[in-house]
């Protein structure tokens, strides 16, 4: 999986100066603060520099279910990246911080300008995507298969 502890650490020196400056700007995170809702315009993304996310998805009829906790250096939301650009969960906080708030229409245009700065954010995105995935996939596992089953590899 993903060595990288950041998507700033990902990037070439230049490109991450060019989004920084271009399409980034720091944030506070509030507590019980709602960042995205599921179903609506991703039009932004973060790296969270401390304070904690959760990431729910609605189930009718009960409250949201909690599929992840993120912390400091995540990154949170990546469905700015891909079309139709509608969240597929919601997010909010819940202990205070500060985060990197990205542009995400800025980014996609960097993106696109500057293909090796392109294919660092997709790399770090998909390693993001597949990791979570994953572990979703063992915490599944743990709480609905059968006794011992795994992923091991």
């Amino acid at each position: 999986m993903s060595t990288t502890r950041s998507l700033l650490d990902a990037l070439p020196p230049d490109g991450r100066t060019r989004l920084l400056d271009e399409a980034a700007r720091e944030v506070p995170l509030a507590l019980d603060e709602r960042l995205f809702e599921e179903g609506r315009r991703a039009d932004h993304f973060w790296i969270i520099r401390s304070g904690q996310v959760e990431v729910d998805i609605r189930v009718p009829g009960r409250r949201a279910a909690v599929i992840e906790t993120l912390g400091q250096d995540d990154l949170l939301g990546w469905s700015w990246l891909f079309t139709p650009h509608v969240w597929h969960m919601g997010a909010h906080v819940i202990r205070a911080g500060q985060a990197v708030e990205f542009d995400a229409a800025a980014v996609r245009s960097l993106c696109e300008a500057d293909a090796k700065l392109g294919r660092a954010v997709y790399k770090y995105v998909a390693e993001t995507v597949a990791e979570r995935l994953y572990g979703t996939r063992k915490r599944l596992l743990q709480l609905y298969g059968p006794r011992g089953s795994s992923l091991e590899d």
